[in-house]
């Protein structure tokens, strides 16, 4: 029997949901940051200036940026784990992790890029100082085995960082979902030609566990210390754990 998920408000076949998920961003994948500036004001990188900051990186760090996309994070530890330090850049979709891989040479950084699946990490238990995931966790079809996988490949004493969309303060709901289903879809097809991307990103936001339940679900990875950050009203939100 096929097992069944969901891929925005469609329910799929898990197999299925793979493939559409690689489809938006293979479609995405060149206007991705410019998107991302329009859509949220900028203020994506705010939010990933305060996961940074969050992570804390030092010298010789082992890290690991899981769905990292054009490299925001990647590049930010590469330069605080310096010359000692390991930093990979991965992703399961091959176009994103192009993007990524590229910024990070144009910048003069070579550091270890790897096509992965989140559920199956091909690395070794206890490796990593810190493990980050921004704005891909979403978009996993088994985000419990995917959060397993980041404790296992955590060092004791590591941290894991998840930045997602969550949900927003209640006042806020109504403009925000205005906003969500007819600016966005608007925006895509006007700079990526592409309304039906962002048609899903709105609702696979809307999909994703809120606050509270990701925090229970961290937990029940196997993580400590669990806690989160509200970032723009809950607009997106700031997971951490430790694994003991």
């Amino acid at each position: 029997m096929t097992n069944t998920t969901h891929f925005g408000y469609k329910t799929v076949n898990e197999d299925d949901k793979v493939k559409e998920v690689a489809k938006v961003f293979h479609s995405v994948a060149a206007k991705y940051d410019v998107m991302n500036d329009l859509m949220s004001a900028g203020m994506h990188r705010l939010w990933k200036t305060f996961t940074i900051a969050n992570a804390a990186v030092r010298p010789g760090f082992k890290c690991l940026d899981i769905a990292g996309g054009t490299g925001d994070l990647a590049k930010a530890f590469a330069k605080q784990a310096g010359p000692t330090g390991e930093v990979w850049l991965t992703d399961i979709n091959e176009s994103m992790l192009r993007v990524g891989r590229d910024r990070l040479l144009n910048r003069g950084m070579v550091t270890p890029t790897l096509l992965c699946d989140a559920e199956k990490l091909p690395f070794p238990d206890n490796y990593f100082d810190r493990v980050s995931v921004a704005f891909g966790l979403r978009n996993m079809t088994h985000k419990d085995q995917a959060l397993a996988e980041m404790r296992r490949v955590l060092k004791p004493g590591g941290k894991l960082l998840v930045l997602e969309f969550s949900k927003v303060a209640e006042p806020l709901q109504k403009p925000y979902d205005l906003y969500s289903f007819s600016v966005l879809p608007w925006l895509g097809q006007k700079i990526a030609n592409d309304a039906e991307s962002y048609r899903y990103l709105a609702e696979s936001i809307r999909m994703h566990p809120d606050q509270e339940t990701l925090k229970t679900m961290m937990q029940d990875a196997g993580l400590e210390r669990v806690q989160y950050y509200n970032l723009t009203a809950g607009v997106a939100a700031l997971h951490t754990g430790i694994k003991l």
